[in-house]
């Protein structure tokens, strides 16, 4: 690790470069108080501390990259200076690892019980309890069958344990979750792609939303579900989403243009 951090470079620096497995990245030397804690796993960071995205582990120096890909940053509480906020790498990762916190769309595969197997396109399925719907009780029992999608979040996703779901926040309301539509289509879309439609005021989806009204879920493990008025209109928001990851925005414009011709 000596070799290693001799020739580290602060992490700030690093920011929208590309950074690999055993790269080390120094934090900020007078941290704001409670800086110098670092915070492992998702969820927004508060002032002075850090978060440790995915790709990254802390190790004596600072910052251990164990993926290759691009370093990003978010500031605690969005822009401005200061220490804290969230470091990760993003990376072209194809296999979804589970992350505490996530909203994911999963198909149930088994009804075993009071627990549903859900596949999240994971190393393994995840376990859903019946209970974990809004509303649900032992007599009121969730109306779910074999083969339906599901739009949840995880509560517990770590290496040494089974992923859990549940399809309520924390007041127990659904608040979206619980379900999907038995119409409509699922298609999968590279990690990478579904953290940039997720970005704030993402150009892609303002431009199809004026194209045709549609219904669409974003899982985190790569899914989207997607349903317009028709079946034709609905193929068409699937290919287009599935063709942006590699177009730019003057071809995206000009494919938008002869579809509103039509």
């Amino acid at each position: 690790m000596a070799a290693a951090e001799a020739g580290a470079l602060p992490a700030e620096q690093r920011v929208g470069q590309v950074v690999l497995p055993g790269d080390v990245l120094l934090l900020p030397a007078h941290p704001e108080a409670d800086g110098e804690r670092l915070w492992l796993g998702p969820g927004a960071a508060l002032p002075g501390r850090l978060v440790c995205g995915p790709g990254l582990r802390s190790c004596g120096a600072g910052l251990l990259v164990t993926k290759c890909g691009l370093l990003r940053h978010r500031q605690a509480g969005g822009a401005g200076g200061g220490s804290g906020g969230a470091y990760w790498v993003d990376s072209q990762q194809k296999r979804y690892v589970p992350v505490k916190g996530d909203h994911v769309i999963g198909i149930v595969t088994i009804k075993a019980g009071d627990i549903f197997k859900v596949d999240v396109g994971g190393s393994e399925q995840a376990s859903l309890s019946y209970l974990a719907f809004e509303g649900a009780t032992k007599r009121n029992r969730p109306n779910v069958q074999v083969g339906d999608l599901i739009y949840g979040q995880f509560i517990v996703a770590n290496k040494d344990m089974e992923p859990e779901m549940v399809c309520i926040d924390s007041s127990g309301r659904a608040n979206g979750m619980g379900v999907i539509g038995h119409e409509g289509l699922l298609f999968k879309v590279s990690l990478g792609l579904i953290r940039k439609l997720l970005a704030p005021n993402c150009e892609i989806i303002q431009e199809l939303g004026q194209l045709y009204p549609f219904e669409i879920v974003f899982g985190m493990n790569g899914r989207i579900w997607v349903k317009a008025k028709t079946i034709q209109q609905t193929l068409i928001v699937a290919n287009i989403l599935e063709a942006c990851e590699h177009m730019t925005a003057e071809q995206r414009t000009q494919a938008f243009a002869k579809l509103s011709e039509r």
